[in-house]
Formats: C-alpha cells, structure tokens, sequence
C-alpha cells in the first residue's frame, strides 16, 4: 500500500490516478483544508475499495498518523501534504513551520516505529533563492529568501539525517511552477482563493471576473517580468513514479529537480492563455511583490540521466488542458 498525503489536492490528486491505474494499492491521508472531498469521491470511482482508501487526519496529530499507520500496512509514501503559499508564509511563518516542518518530522517518526523505508518527498525550487548560476542545477546554493523556501529545504536536511541514522531512503523531488490538468478531465488544479498565475487567469477569463496586476515589469529579465519555468503536472508524477521505481530498485537517497529548461515569462504566460482560449486579458502593473525571484529556471541534466525522465508537454498544451479542466 501507498501512502499519499495530500492526495486530495493539486497534484496529489494526479499521482494518486497514476498508481491506481498503474494498478498499486493507494491510501489518501488529507485533512482537507485545501483538498476537496470532491476530488476524493472521483477517485474511488477509479479504484474498488481494496485498491484505494481515504483517511480524513492531519500531519500535525501524532495520534491521527498512528492509527493510519495501524489500520493498512504501508511500503511507500509519497508526502504532498504541504501549505505552499510565498506571501502567507512571509505574513504567517509560524504555521509553515508547524505544518511543513513538524509534520514531515511526525510522519517520519511515525515511518521509523513502522519500520516503512521509502519516502518521496515534495520539495521546491524556492530552496535556491535568488540563484547565481542559470540554469539552476542540484548543486546550487540554497539561500530560501521566504519561510516557505526554507520550510522545505529545512525538511530536506530532516530527511538527510533520517537516512544517516534510521535507514529511510528518500528522493526528494524539487519542483519549479507547477501547471496544467489531467488530459481526460478527472482532476485539475482547484484552490481556494487561487492564487496561482495560470488557473487564476482562466477562471477568471470564464467568469469575466477580474482585472490581473502584473507585480513588477522593471526585473533583469527580457520583457521585465518574472520568468519561471512551468512544468506539466503529469510529467511532474511521472517524475514521482520514476522515483519510486528508483527507490525500490536502488535503496538510495537523491534529490532532482523536475522542470524544462525553459523559462517563460508572466507577459508570455498571459500571451499563450490568450492564444489557447481565444479571448483578451487586461492587466496593469503593480509594485514587485516581498520575496519574488526574477528568474527560476532548472537544469534538469540529472534527472534525466539518472530517472530516463524528460518532459512531454509544451506550455500551450499545459494550458489547453488547463483550460478544458476549467471549463469543464
């Protein structure tokens, strides 16, 4: 059985479609604080009730991880459950420690005492900062610049010393902008506010609804905006399907980056989604936002030499899915 925590959200939602129709046993632990129980009940229709299973509990309570824990035997875990939001992290820090950082701590302890080996850890492009090398490789500094960047790089080095005294092997997967939805529609990206670049823009091109501020158009880029690099949510999980065959195969450790090499900027974002859905967006510039980078962008060489992973997706394919899953 596979552990998914977050498994009702974003991208835990897409991993966890992939192992069922990879035919693994899944059960999903959320507290549901920014999943959705609707995302759940899609997808028991996918899986029979021995092949998946949903555990309402939160990381922060020992107690509830210990029944998970007692109640289906685990071999893996791949950890999701996260909070992700820059700007509350820099307003509200504490509750990214307790949440990233002491409930990745409960989980592993949990792990220990359960004698589970594997873990597949969702880490983040913030652990570099403001990098001095581009693309970004593995081997960069880690300077986070916000609490959320460190919440995650402070997890890696959790996961570090787990290995070295307890024998979990993890692969620690850091992911640079996350974008896109599942081809067939079955999930898709779905927060509450979102705030995220892509699905706040199309929402809000359905709805009519809303009039988007660019947060700094005077950075050292080529339009003067942002530039990130935007990965495919299903190739984002193929990454992790990858990492668990790594995992069971080899019994070692390793951190990648997941990415494309290719970064694009906020205006090149709103020109694709432009393109995609056949329809104007207005924008006005605003004042840079606390704790942006000017460009994140990945070198992905290891990954691909060691995983055999490369991305499928084009952006505009990303966001015609995107599109169809917000429509739908």
């Amino acid at each position: 059985m596979i552990l998914v925590t977050g498994g009702a959200g974003y991208i835990g939602s897409h991993c966890v479609v992939e192992l069922l129709k990879r035919g693994e046993n899944v059960v999903v632990f959320d507290n549901l604080s920014t999943g959705h129980i609707e995302t759940i009940q899609r997808l028991q229709k996918i899986g029979s009730n021995e092949q998946f299973k949903f555990v309402k509990g939160d990381l922060k309570s020992c107690e509830d991880l210990k029944q998970l824990f007692n109640m289906v035997k685990i071999d893996a875990v791949i950890h999701f459950a996260a909070l992700s939001q820059v700007e509350q992290s820099m307003r509200e820090p504490y509750i990214y420690f307790q949440n990233n950082v002491s409930g990745t701590i409960n989980l592993l302890d949990v792990m220990v005492e359960h004698k589970v080996k594997y873990i597949i850890y969702s880490s983040s492009a913030s652990v570099y900062g403001t990098p001095k090398n581009l693309p970004i490789a593995e081997t960069e500094g880690k300077s986070p610049i916000n609490p959320y960047g460190l919440t995650k790089y402070t997890s890696e080095m959790i996961l570090k010393d787990y290995d070295e005294k307890f024998g979990i092997k993890s692969v620690a997967l850091r992911y640079f902008n996350v974008v896109g939805a599942n081809p067939n529609g079955l999930t898709g990206e779905w927060h509450k506010p979102e705030t995220h670049l892509v699905p706040k823009i199309l929402k809000s091109l359905k709805d009519n609804s809303c009039e988007f501020y660019i947060f700094g158009d005077d950075y050292c880029t080529k339009d003067g905006t942002c530039i990130r690099d935007y990965v495919d949510v299903n190739d984002l999980i193929l990454a992790h399907l990858l990492s668990l065959e790594y995992l069971r195969k080899n019994n070692k450790s390793d951190v990648f980056n997941v990415g494309t090499e290719c970064g694009c900027s906020v205006k090149e974002i709103f020109s694709v989604c432009q393109a995609v859905t056949g329809k104007e967006i207005s924008y006005k510039i605003a004042d840079r936002r606390i704790g942006d980078t000017p460009t994140l962008c990945a070198d992905i060489t290891k990954i691909k030499e060691v995983l055999s992973w490369k991305p499928r997706y084009t952006i505009a394919q990303s966001i015609q899915n995107a599109w169809t899953w917000e429509c739908r």
